[in-house]
């Protein structure tokens, strides 16, 4: 037990005798240094702030700007090409492209070429395949064709 209250007043001793040996200088020194390098670390947590603030409005930025590229896409989609297609690039994204996008996805919407031009009854189209053709006919066509053609260019 003795050793041990020794022991603390020997501890309490030193911290006196290195207390009044160091000048108040250098304390005023070790003060100073840790209150600069306080302010230097406060300094690069702001600065971290800033940084991650920065990209974080960047990262915005970009994800607007690739939201706007698929919305076009999607859009130009929807006019462009079938109901199928613009379905998937409709799933890709949100789906959220506005009223409009529905509408024009509608089954309904797309609807074969109609053949409009007049016609006899059993008569074919113009849009048929073989409107026009006719065997019997052709080889007389091709010779007045070229005959024709002969003529305007004499």
């Amino acid at each position: 037990m003795v050793a041990v209250i020794a022991f603390f007043v020997g501890g309490i001793v030193g911290a006196l005798i290195s207390r009044s040996l160091s000048s108040p200088d250098k304390q005023k020194e070790l003060e100073n240094s840790l209150a600069e390098a306080r302010r230097e670390l406060d300094n690069y947590h702001q600065d971290v702030a800033q940084h991650f603030a920065e990209t974080s409005r960047l990262v915005n930025n970009l994800t607007q700007s690739y939201k706007d590229v698929h919305e076009h896409l999607a859009k130009g989609a929807i006019q462009l090409t079938n109901s199928e297609i613009s379905k998937q690039i409709l799933a890709a994204g949100d789906g959220q492209l506005g009223i409009e996008a529905d509408a024009a996805i509608d089954e309904e919407s797309f609807q074969p070429p109609r053949d409009w031009a007049p016609k006899t009854p059993g008569s074919k189209g113009t849009l048929s395949e073989d409107y026009g053709l006719n065997e019997e006919n052709d080889e007389e066509a091709a010779i007045k064709s070229v005959a024709e053609r002969h003529r305007e260019a004499s």
